[in-house]
């Protein structure tokens, strides 16, 4: 006897809400082409996103109703869930949720794991077969600590449960939060049947076979979303066919899904219509300059801090403020950036070429994508308690002070600035930083919105 199975699954929405109600509409026309036959309903993680005001006022509670009023069956984190809310939001995100979450990965630090965190869920279809899920998710220890979680490192963590799930299932699904290179790393080292992917936001628009896997991944924003089928012929005991594609949301929009979103919107903009200050004129934003709004947002992240200095792209704020009352919906659009204070002891030495780095043309144009930055471009780089002294032909920053006093090249200093600054992917020149300190769960718009108070 052979079955037929069907998975659906979304990845990395990042609260791309417009979307949404499309996504659910072209998932039940595709479902409605095998309504006999098993299917389930899956999502990879970065359903939510912080820089979307619904999620900003329900802290994530807006995107799980969405996903039990679809139907989910099974759902795993990506890293917008694990480490951009307050931790006990994050313990508490899923206990309304009416399908289940497999993270293996992540636990909580001296508290029990929450009841909906699991390592895996094993789902029995109509005829008997057993399919085992379990979910992975990026594992950024240096946040995830600061909320009181921990983390475990993905290949332990799989060369530990996939002899269980071997022992109980017929075939194993991995949800994968980890990125393109490592499911490939995985399907070379693991007997999974299909790795679903994200966290890189890749796009296989048909299934990629990999060392006998198959590979999955839609992309972001839920402009696709993806179906596999499973022939299982229980005989043979074993996945004999399989095949999958990403496939592009359609324009068509699910009606209740659609209202359930219109209900969202009166709710969160209640809770973000309340004023946080009142401005006496009006305070703009420039990209390429500085504004006196930049230059309090800098000086008040350096106090915020308690830093010797900080230092923040202009970029950050997709807007300026009108005279008149502030509220947080105003704060948030202007840096909506899951983005998180952060505190690097550097050298003279690296403080100087990092300055030079953040005064090229190059890097100001920038068209930043992803660590947490949701603006178009970096932008001129905005100072606190640091001078720098220009050659006057070329613009090469020949040396910065703080404090009016040259800096020392190996004297260590405190400097402030946003989290998406400490990856050496982005700033090669902090590649040697070793200290860094995160402020968590604040974000950047939180010292925005103390120093708009004080204008």
């Amino acid at each position: 006897m052979r079955e037929n199975i069907h998975l659906y699954f979304t990845s990395d929405l990042h609260s791309h809400f417009e979307n949404w109600p499309k996504i659910i509409h072209s998932m039940k026309r595709e479902m409605n082409k095998h309504a006999d036959e098993f299917h389930l309903l899956l999502d990879n993680g970065d359903h939510l996103d912080r820089s979307h005001f619904y999620t900003e006022a329900t802290l994530g509670e807006a995107n799980i109703r969405l996903l039990n009023e679809a139907d989910y069956h099974v759902v795993t984190l990506g890293n917008n869930e694990g480490i951009t809310l307050p931790k006990e939001q994050l313990y508490h995100l899923y206990d309304e949720a009416n399908f289940s979450v497999t993270c293996a990965n992540i636990s909580p630090v001296h508290k029990d794991k929450p009841k909906w965190l699991k390592p895996y869920v094993v789902v029995e279809t109509d005829q008997g077969t057993k399919i085992g899920v379990i979910g992975l998710t990026a594992p950024f220890q240096l946040f995830y600590e600061q909320l009181n979680w921990t983390t475990y490192e993905p290949l332990e963590v799989l060369e530990q449960y996939i002899p269980e799930l071997e022992s109980q299932c017929d075939v194993i699904v991995l949800l994968s939060h980890l990125g393109v290179y490592q499911d490939e790393l995985i399907a070379e080292k693991f007997p999974i049947d299909v790795i679903i992917g994200g966290h890189t936001h890749h796009l296989f628009h048909q299934g990629q076979a990999h060392y006998g896997t198959l590979l999955n991944a839609v992309g972001k924003h839920g402009f696709y979303f993806g179906k596999v089928q499973l022939v299982y012929d229980h005989k043979k005991k074993q996945v004999i066919h399989s095949e999958s594609a990403a496939i592009e949301t359609g324009n068509e929009v699910d009606e209740e899904t659609n209202t359930l979103i219109k209900n969202i919107q009166q709710e969160s903009e209640e809770v973000l219509g309340k004023t946080v200050a009142v401005l006496d004129e009006n305070y703009p934003a420039n990209w390429y300059a500085e504004t006196e709004l930049m230059n309090n947002f800098v000086e008040e992240l350096q106090t915020w801090t308690k830093a010797d200095c900080a230092m923040l792209n202009a970029g950050v704020l997709l807007h300026g403020f009108s005279a008149g009352e502030v509220t947080r919906k105003d704060i948030h659009s202007s840096c909506p950036h899951p983005m998180n204070p952060c505190v690097m002891e550097m050298t003279g030495k690296e403080l100087l070429e990092t300055v030079r780095m953040f005064e090229g043309k190059e890097f100001i144009e920038f068209e930043l994508k992803g660590l947490g930055f949701r603006g178009k471009r970096i932008g001129k780089m905005i100072y606190s308690n640091i001078t720098a002294q220009f050659h006057p032909k070329t613009d090469f920053v020949e040396k910065i002070w703080l404090d009016e006093e040259e800096v020392e090249p190996n004297r260590a200093y405190q400097v402030a600035t946003a989290d998406t600054f400490s990856f050496p992917s982005l700033v090669p020149t902090i590649a040697s930083v070793k200290e860094k300190h995160y402020f968590m769960p604040e974000f950047i718009r939180d010292v925005l919105e103390k120093s708009v108070t004080k204008l």
